[in-house]
């Protein structure tokens, strides 16, 4: 038998991670600042993190959830501690787009409703129905479509009003930042007009944090930026450093029965273990404010590098030795925007970055992500340091 070929690779075989370095088969060492798609937030293997984890495995790796088992509740008031949100309830389950399945459903039970809003640019995962409020047809089958779903430009409230109106809303959808779209922020203000607007109608407001929670932000959830408070939560990717979790916070007003939403492995010991050590480690280590600095800095390197030469409006960096006043001997890709919040940011070029990215990884040795066709998309170690950030910058300079 061989693997269902869906994914491509780049022929790199890691073997080892520590912190933010990984190593290959040949001995080869990476700065990781992708950290497997927002996953390793508290940095690979850290020692805290693998104790807890060996310790669990030791004692009882799994049981279903027909018995007690204090380990989720210990999490469950740790993530309200970390996250502001004590007062909420925490469903536990196996991936982000698990907990989008469940807190949509969660949405429709309460409302009696099934049309969804979601946002144009979405990306919420890949069953069913988060499927059905991602953003792209072409991975959406046949068996996924009969989901009623109306997508609507970011930031423009009144269509979303608009769609409120008609009074058939199950719920609205959208994540805190935009990861798969772009690094796409959506506005405070308009965060706060949503907020707003589905409280007067009535409608649950489902922030989806599956990429942007667990402090990546520099504040645990993207959404506290701009000061509201939604109905539901999801969060995955960065809860428990690689092991398989999600999990949906859900408001007070959600009253729960017996069977409305169920899960085999979600909340098993071993889950547990990884996530509490990821919380306590984020705490103890003060990451989302770690985060937030070094964030701040890597943006203001990257601008640093856009702005190089000042002949260029789009701030185009040349090769080393080359006069910036040369249009001729200009780069043939420049830096044309950078945004995001803490560590997960988007550095956008004029062209493709293909080859650059290539570049990155097997001549600079250096992990990145991708957005489209055009934009780098880094989403680093909650532990990443000034020097880590130092590397990468003189790294990209040279590529450049």
């Amino acid at each position: 038998m061989e693997l269902f070929d869906v994914y491509s690779l780049f022929d790199v075989t890691p073997v080892r991670a520590k912190g933010t370095r990984i190593w290959d088969d040949k001995g080869v060492e990476y700065l990781d600042l992708y950290g497997g798609h927002a996953v390793i937030s508290v940095g690979h293997c850290h020692p805290k993190y693998v104790a807890a984890v060996s310790d669990q495995l030791g004692k009882i790796g799994f049981y279903s959830n027909s018995i007690h088992n204090p380990l989720q509740e210990e999490l469950a008031r740790k993530i309200g501690e970390l996250s502001g949100y004590p007062e909420y309830s925490l469903f536990l389950c196996n991936s982000g787009a698990e907990a989008n399945e469940n807190a949509l459903k969660l949405a429709s039970f309460h409302t009696g409703e099934r049309r969804v809003i979601a946002f144009k640019g979405a990306f919420h995962g890949r069953t069913s129905g988060a499927v059905a409020v991602t953003d792209n047809p072409k991975i959406r089958a046949p068996f996924n479509s009969w989901h009623e779903v109306t997508f609507v430009p970011m930031n423009d409230i009144a269509s979303v009003r608009e769609e409120l109106s008609k009074g058939d809303i199950a719920g609205v959808i959208i994540e805190g930042i935009q990861g798969v779209g772009g690094i796409i922020i959506p506005d405070d203000d308009f965060m706060r007009e949503l907020r707003s607007a589905t409280k007067e109608a009535g409608v649950p407001l489902i922030l989806d944090e599956v990429q942007s929670g667990c402090g990546r932000t520099g504040k645990y959830f993207a959404h506290q930026w701009a000061g509201i408070r939604p109905d539901l939560i999801t969060m995955a990717k960065g809860m428990a450093g690689g092991f398989p979790i999600g999990a949906v916070l859900i408001s007070p007003e959600f009253e729960p029965v017996k069977g409305m939403l169920g899960t085999t492995f979600g909340g098993n010991h071993l889950a547990m273990a990884a996530a509490i050590a990821v919380a306590d480690i984020i705490k103890d280590e003060n990451l989302v404010q770690n985060a937030y600095e070094v964030g701040e800095y890597l943006k203001s390197r990257l601008l640093s590098l856009a702005s190089t030469c000042p002949s260029s409006a789009k701030g185009a960096l040349p090769p080393p030795g080359v006069d910036c006043n040369s249009d001729d001997d200009r780069s043939t890709i420049e830096i044309k925007e950078v945004r995001g919040r803490g560590l997960m940011i988007g550095v956008e070029f004029s062209g493709p970055i293909a080859e650059l990215r290539r570049k990155l990884l097997f001549d600079k040795h250096i992990f990145t992500g991708v957005s489209g066709k055009n934009m780098i998309r880094l989403l680093a170690p909650l532990t990443l340091t000034k020097d880590d950030v130092d590397i990468f910058i003189k790294a990209l300079e040279e590529v450049l």
